[in-house]
């Protein structure tokens, strides 16, 4: 298939942008990026933000591994000076694969030291760590648990894509359990305790993770849950806001509270015969979604999101980083990319679309709370020219801080790279190639789950990783 991105300018880009209608915009001028924010009573050195990368390399006890604490000290040393730590499980039930990382009172000692070590490379490669923020984001994976899947409510498009039984490939169906409003309940005393060690680990920051369809996210669209935490707009909030409230109240208050949501949730995609994306079969209206209308499920609709951010001000909340869509269901919407995972599609939209998608659906609410740190989504699909873009966007007041996700895994070291040549190293620029996906997605390993990272620009680490893992697929590489 033709691949898309072929530019070899942001001139090229613009003339693109007015050629798809869309509103990318590039900047030469980087200072923007290199400017200082207050958050509460913080203080951030520079605009820019490892994405929560997760992994999947930590051990059986939930403490962070080898590559774990390698990856985190590349973040620590790259210069970005939002560093928001990856999805950690609140309990090993709600673990996503049996390699993701867990925080309790075991596994403490192991979390303080992948902190510190995070923080001495920082100050080892850029002097000082007084204005670096760590958080860690903390995660039930709902849904998607590794042992089992625990679900808010029925999906009608999602429930014949779960499976329930990994040994015989069934799948939910309509008398499967929902997850009890008690044991809802119980659930905000596990947010608390691991919000708690995180704090006497070291981080700066805790999110309540409310994205990519996992447990909270799936909540807030939970339109067709019965009981108190489904239904209506005052009951879909209610978990996160009374996990949201607890864990407030049980941190000092120099603590930030911050959440990665979903604003934009989408329907699932599947490849037709010709490998391309299109939407699995739905009927209208939706009974669940977040960020979309119930009749037209391909819009983007903040009426929801926006006034969700504003009651989370409220609460205390003080870090926003906005996400869209569900990696496992439809990965264009989150990830626009150049080649596809191995369990995806070809994309279905100009990725630069999808860039547009993230860039304007942050700038909404960029430009609705002005006052609000919010970090955004969706560049790495635009490889070299991403910080040209970064600095327009934050100029323009259409985000607080850039997040960068696939492309800190080819190139750690992005912010050091601006800093001392005022580029990227175009050897070593992530091209959305979906091989950190491809392990992700791979399962066969001893451990239940191999690790991810960049095989083609982290062959040290991951070069014989990504042999092993193309042997047990009989796809071509991708």
């Amino acid at each position: 298939m033709a691949r898309f991105f072929k530019y070899k300018s942001p001139a090229e880009l613009q003339a693109e942008n007015l050629r798809l209608g869309i509103d990318l915009r590039f900047t030469d001028d980087l200072s923007p990026l290199f400017q200082p924010l207050t958050i509460g009573p913080r203080t951030l050195g520079n605009r820019w933000c490892v994405h929560p990368m997760e992994g999947c390399d930590g051990q059986h006890d939930g403490s962070p591994g080898e590559l774990t604490l390698r990856r985190w000290i590349r973040f620590g040393a790259g210069g970005a000076k939002l560093i928001w730590g990856e999805a950690c499980a609140i309990t090993n039930e709600s673990r996503a694969t049996p390699r993701q990382i867990m925080l309790n009172e075991s596994t403490q000692g192991a979390f303080a030291r992948l902190v510190e070590a995070c923080r001495q490379a920082h100050r080892d490669a850029n002097g000082t760590d007084s204005d670096l923020l760590v958080g860690l984001q903390l995660t039930h994976s709902g849904r998607y648990s590794h042992p089992r899947p625990i679900i808010a409510t029925h999906d009608p498009i999602l429930d014949p894509r779960t499976i329930a039984n990994k040994a015989t490939g069934e799948r939910i169906t309509p008398d499967y359990p929902l997850i009890s409003d008690d044991e809802l309940q119980r659930l905000i005393d596990d947010y608390v305790r691991v919000a708690k060690l995180a704090v006497d680990v070291g981080f700066d920051f805790v999110d309540i993770k409310q994205c990519h369809r996992y447990l909270l996210s799936e909540l807030l669209g939970a339109r067709n849950r019965p009981g108190r935490y489904g239904g209506s707009y005052e009951n879909r909030t209610r978990f996160a806001r009374e996990t949201i409230q607890a864990v407030r109240a049980a941190v000092p208050r120099h603590i930030l509270i911050a959440t990665r949501v979903n604003i934009f949730d989408g329907i699932p995609f599947h490849k037709d015969a010709n490998d391309i994306g299109v939407p699995d079969a739905h009927q209208l209206p939706l009974v669940n979604g977040w960020g979309m209308s119930e009749n037209d499920p391909f819009s983007v609709d903040l009426t929801e999101p926006l006034r969700w951010i504003a009651e989370m001000q409220t609460l205390g909340v003080t870090l926003v980083n906005t996400s869209m869509g569900n990696p496992y269901a439809q990965p264009h919407y989150g990830r626009p990319f150049e080649y596809p995972p191995l369990d995806g599609y070809e994309s279905p939209e100009h990725p630069l679309v999808g860039v547009d998608r993230h860039f304007r659906a942050t700038a909404t609410i960029q430009q609705a709370f002005p006052n609000l740190a919010v970090v955004g989504t969706g560049y790495s699909y635009l490889q070299e020219f991403l910080p040209q873009a970064a600095a327009a966007n934050v100029r323009d007041g259409r985000v607080s801080i850039v997040g960068v996700g696939r492309a800190t895994l080819a190139q750690p070291d992005w912010v050091r790279q601006l800093l001392d040549h005022g580029k990227l190293d175009r050897k070593r620029v992530c091209r959305t190639f979906s091989y950190c996906t491809a392990l992700m997605r791979t399962k066969e390993h001893p451990l239940g789950q191999f690790p991810t990272g960049c095989p083609p620009f982290d062959k040290e680490a991951y070069g014989e990783i990504w042999k092993e893992a193309q042997q047990i697929h009989s796809k071509k590489p991708i």
